[in-house]
């Protein structure tokens, strides 16, 4: 009996190479962070017709590492035991520590030597940029801690977007925003472009965020109505915490009169403008107090108070405490 040769046609293509990922977990790290990272790589490998991902968690010593929220997460490999992988992530922790061990730094650069691609997740991007191995790339972090590296490290190009592909530079913020990241480099693998949308459809998310888009919701989004004005408004606002602006200032650049401000701010706010304005310079002024060594001084200018005293009393009736002790307090929490 003769048969015919099996047409070319019916070959399964070949399986994509098979991508090995590293997390190192520093003490603090946000455990959503990483959870958010490591889901969609095991959704790929069931979307997929064969393994696509592999990953295993580091830490600097191998010991046991305690997320933000309390949980301990036993690593898989020390720094010294780490084998070279495709990419490696840092799972940045909240706060930012005022010190980084300069093994893990050196281990970073190492890895950055070998071609290893390094991602930065949460706050993971100040690791790399302490390494100095974000010289020339886009990041970006988490929104909180924008200030601090900007102002440690004031020549790194940093985004406000969710997450950055620059080369082999992979960095983005927190909470879920890496699951954005990582079906985008999903997609980038060679023959994985049609499990990016199954991982995806396999989350339940509905739609998945592009790096064009900002990690904080838009205030018309926030508040639920499309009022252009009071949008202009805050906005302008935001950009001018330094110098602030007047009530009449304001109302005068989005050409509404002061009665007409006062109103829309009491009915889709609740507050003043006056208030609202504010509450914003004193939340910026938390972040700079928290998240850098600014002196007090400083942090005030910055936010627009003409003295000390005038911020201290502003920052404690409003936070409940000084600004001199809570930055002790912070800085001495374990």
């Amino acid at each position: 009996m003769v048969t015919s040769a099996p047409s070319a046609g019916l070959h399964a293509p070949p399986a994509p190479p098979l991508r090995h990922y590293g997390f190192l977990l520093v003490p603090g790290f946000t455990l959503i962070g990483f959870a958010s990272a490591i889901e969609p790589l095991r959704m790929a490998n069931r979307a997929g017709d064969a393994p696509l991902f592999r990953w295993n968690t580091i830490s600097q010593d191998g010991a046991p590492v305690m997320a933000s929220n309390g949980v301990p997460v036993q690593p898989d490999w020390s720094l010294d035991q780490t084998p070279v992988l495709d990419a490696v992530f840092i799972c940045g922790s909240n706060p930012i520590p005022t010190r980084i061990d300069p093994h893990c730094l050196n281990w970073l650069r190492r890895q950055a030597r070998l071609g290893v691609a390094l991602g930065g997740i949460c706050t993971g991007s100040y690791w790399l940029a302490r390494a100095g191995l974000l010289n020339g790339y886009r990041c970006t972090l988490h929104w909180e801690d924008t200030e601090r590296l900007l102002t440690d490290f004031p020549d790194i190009i940093v985004s406000r977007r969710i997450f950055e592909i620059d080369r082999d530079r992979y960095t983005c913020s927190g909470g879920i925003a890496p699951v954005d990241l990582m079906i985008a480099l999903i997609g980038q693998q060679a023959g994985c472009h049609g499990i990016a949308p199954k991982v995806s459809e396999l989350m339940v998310c509905e739609r998945v965020r592009s790096t064009h888009d900002p990690q904080r919701i838009p205030l018309r989004q926030r508040i639920g109505t499309s009022q252009p004005k009071l949008t202009e408004v805050v906005t302008l606002m935001e950009n001018n915490l330094e110098e602030p602006l007047t009530k009449e200032e304001l109302a005068q650049c989005i050409q509404v009169s002061v009665r007409q401000l006062e109103r829309l701010f009491q009915e889709h706010l609740k507050c003043t403008p006056t208030a609202y304005y504010l509450e914003l310079r004193l939340r910026r002024a938390r972040q700079l107090l928290l998240g850098t060594a600014q002196p007090i001084i400083d942090v005030a200018a910055a936010c627009g108070f003409v003295s000390v005293t005038h911020f201290t009393h502003r920052y404690r009736e409003f936070f409940g405490v000084p600004p001199g002790r809570e930055r002790r307090a912070t800085s001495s929490a374990p």
